[in-house]
């Protein structure tokens, strides 16, 4: 059984790469619980080391890397050079804050008693990872993983499986052993199979629906689980923001990589003071987006990654707000030409009966609405089952924290959207997911204590 990789951008395919089948799966964890161990007991300097080096090779071979994303996933040129550029304060990161964070930590000494925590792996860890920025994503786990002594077993999401394999063979030629570093490749049946062997820790990035059944079979085994799933993330516009600056920030928070981020904005609310003006300003932006060949470097909207169900639901949503009253002001069709392609989509007076204000978008389509103020923007803000990001632009930085505090959500946002940063933990409410990765709370989820009582 074979996966045939597509390239999005002209429906050409690109590699066939040999599926993973059941004796396949048992090997690879077998050969992962064994090595794991060899793994955890070196130094953890020695683990560090061979980061360092992951991070020269990514350095080294950032073009090469860079066009591979662009081939199998319909990234732009430019932005995934962007992704690749960006792991490196993530490497950085976990390269600087890990041998602190993973000490241990003597918290009595009195009376000839010392009470100790130590923290260790937690042995073998399956990463089932995303498409959209399988860069970012897929190292917000496998570094913090591979630091802490675990082994790991990668699923790259099918449409990303050329890039898993790059950083597989990276990691190898950093000294990562192949056991500890292993890839398994194939669909969501195949991520499944993975599940069915016992894991210490499962981390998945995707649809809350497959969220669920991921985190159903990990109680199998009591695993420790995390889950970064969808959003529907808000942003509020004040009416005391300069109008262009911020439709042109929200824009670009909308759109870039073709609205396929997790914490793309997904829905605007508008103070009606300036609602016309801000409509004008942000179409304006939108329409001065490039679309077209990813390889080209002046394209900002490239493919989608997937043509089902993605293209249908963009139109879909854009048909349904229109037979709820909104207005079309940019877009809604899918383009006439090879590949993965629909227009940047802007749908104006959308309200919260229509899908594109509900459901999870993930393509190049905006629902916009005008609120009366603060009190209607926050209420209308929270009302989701998301809680991934939410954000506020006015120059009152008190106004914003006060609006956003009545938001359930993990990352907050002023003056700015669509950021991740190594330093803040990126979590979720609700239907976007538990635990979290990042900052030093990303590198204790890899870890388990054990408490020492010595007299």
């Amino acid at each position: 059984m074979s996966l045939s990789i597509i390239n999005p951008a002209n429906g050409e395919q690109v590699a066939d790469l040999p599926v993973d089948g059941p004796d396949d799966i048992r090997a690879k964890v077998d050969a992962a619980r064994r090595a794991q161990s060899g793994w955890a007991a070196r130094p953890l300097d020695a683990r560090i080391t061979a980061i360092r080096r992951f991070r020269e090779l990514v350095v080294e071979r950032r073009e090469e890397l860079a066009v591979k994303l662009t081939t199998e996933v319909g990234k732009p040129i430019r932005q995934a050079r962007n992704e690749l550029d960006g792991t490196l304060p993530r490497f950085d990161f976990f390269i600087e804050h890990s041998a602190a964070t993973l000490a241990d930590q003597v918290v009595l000494t009195d009376a000839g008693m010392t009470e100790r925590i130590q923290l260790e792996p937690l042995g073998l860890v399956a990463n089932i990872s995303a498409w959209n920025y399988p860069w970012f994503v897929g190292l917000n786990v496998i570094l913090p993983a591979l630091v802490a002594g675990n082994a790991v077993l990668y699923k790259p999401s099918e449409y990303a499986s050329l890039t898993g394999l790059s950083i597989a063979d990276l990691l190898a030629e950093s000294g990562v052993p192949e056991d500890v570093f292993s890839v398994v490749i194939g669909n969501g049946q195949v991520g499944a199979a993975l599940l069915d062997h016992r894991m210490n820790g499962v981390f998945f990035t995707g649809s809350y629906a497959t969220g669920l059944r991921v985190a159903q079979a990990a109680a199998r085994s009591l695993a420790h689980v995390q889950l970064e799933l969808g959003g529907k993330d808000p942003t509020y516009v004040c009416e005391d923001v300069d109008v262009a600056a911020t439709a042109a920030s929200v824009a670009d928070g909308a759109f870039y990589n073709t609205g396929q981020s997790c914490c793309a904005v997904e829905r605007i609310y508008v103070h009606e003071s300036i609602y016309d003006r801000f409509l004008d300003a942000f179409v304006e932006t939108v329409r001065g987006f490039v679309l077209g060949d990813p390889r080209d470097e002046g394209t900002y909207i490239g493919p989608l990654a997937r043509r089902d169900p993605a293209i249908a639901l963009m139109q879909e949503q854009t048909t349904d707000a229109l037979e709820k009253g909104a207005r079309l002001l940019a877009g809604g069709h899918r383009v006439e030409r090879p590949g993965w392609f629909f227009e940047p989509t802007v749908l104006a007076d959308a309200n919260h009966e229509t899908r594109v204000m509900r459901e999870e978008s993930f393509g190049p389509i905006i629902g916009i609405q005008s609120v009366s103020g603060d009190e209607e923007a926050a209420r209308l803000m929270a009302d989701t089952d998301y809680g991934l990001t939410a954000g506020v632009y006015t120059p009152d930085t008190a106004r914003a924290e006060r609006l956003l505090s009545q938001v359930p959500v993990g990352s907050a946002y002023v003056n700015c959207c669509d950021r991740v940063s190594p330093r803040l933990p990126w979590s979720g409410r609700g239907h976007s997911g538990v635990g979290c990765t990042l900052s030093t709370y990303g590198i204790r989820a890899f870890v388990q204590t054990r408490g020492w009582h010595l007299r």
